[in-house]
């Protein structure tokens, strides 16, 4: 399967709202940029930025690492505000790091001299020598053109990672990168999605997945029973969403797959900032939060799992 990123609107207005995205992160962002880290490494003669988060901690001990891929356009900075997995983080004692990509993620897309899946290979590497992290408890997740790539590594280095968490993202229907081992995967996909259509479709000279076809083959490759459990997240918060959670399970080995589906949901992270209106992006729900979810997600699993 071939991992690529996916829009529905015009390429002028990708533009735009990639553009007004970015801003908007740098503006509203000041207050926590001090607690971060600032990195980079030189990658085929490309210079990598990262932004690292280092939980206070006086315990010994590998700490669990999540890797947050930002939107196409957006920033590491922009995703900390966005994603903000940084109160977990201090409760549990995890790492979390948002790397750059240079513009959008090479999620499949033609990107010359670029290596992003060796980028974060290396990442992963320098994070678990420099900073102590578990190499057995390493896990991604990213929204959108990030939700693509955190796709693409569950494919190509699914050796080093745990779980992974997509939001707002799909697969392209075709040959490409294929999915060599069973995988915990949870996906998050607003129902009313502008930009990524949650149905799938034609996009770009490809068709792409509809969410409930996506979650389907991860159910085939992790060998789960087809016949998930369902809970309905009702709209406590009123503003207009619901969730439906479907969780798939192998009881043999543990592994599961979760599908939440945000009914009236956009292209946003559910719990976090309205970063543009609504009519550009949809709405984002505030009856579930992204953050915790994805996290408690991960954490009952290891590579040795």
């Amino acid at each position: 399967m071939v991992i690529v990123y996916q829009d529905n609107l015009t390429a002028y207005m990708r533009i735009i709202l990639f553009l007004i995205l970015t801003f908007s992160s740098v503006l509203t962002f000041s207050q926590a940029s001090k607690q971060l880290i600032n990195g980079d490494m030189v990658i085929d003669g490309n210079k990598r930025s990262f932004l690292t988060y280092i939980p206070a901690t006086d315990k010994a001990g590998k700490m669990p690492l999540v890797i947050s891929l930002h939107g196409g356009f957006a920033s590491p900075k922009g995703m900390f505000h966005l994603a903000d997995f940084r109160p977990m983080a201090d409760r549990d004692k995890f790492i979390v790091v948002c790397p750059a990509s240079k513009h959008i993620w090479h999620d499949g897309a033609d990107l010359h001299g670029i290596d992003d899946v060796k980028f974060i290979d290396q990442l992963i590497t320098y994070i678990v020598k420099t900073y102590n992290a578990d190499p057995d408890r390493v896990y991604v997740t990213g929204i959108s053109n990030g939700g693509f790539m955190t796709a693409r590594l569950a494919c190509q280095l699914n050796q080093r990672i745990a779980a992974v968490a997509i939001v707002a993202a799909s697969l392209d229907v075709g040959e490409g990168y294929d999915l060599q081992r069973p995988m915990p995967a949870l996906y998050i996909h607003g129902t009313t999605d502008p930009i990524v259509a949650y149905n799938g479709g034609k996009l770009f000279g490809r068709r792409v997945f509809s969410h409930q076809d996506i979650i389907s083959k991860w159910v085939e490759l992790d060998k789960c029973e087809k016949e998930p459990i369902v809970t309905d997240i009702p709209d406590t918060a009123r503003d207009g969403t619901s969730i439906l959670k479907e969780e798939y399970r192998n009881p043999e080995n543990g592994l599961k797959v979760i599908s939440y589906s945000v009914v009236n949901g956009g292209h946003t992270w559910p719990g976090g900032w309205q970063y543009l209106p609504q009519f550009i992006v949809g709405k984002t729900t505030r009856n579930l939060n992204a953050c915790e979810v994805i996290w408690d997600f991960f954490k009952p699993y290891k590579l040795s799992h």
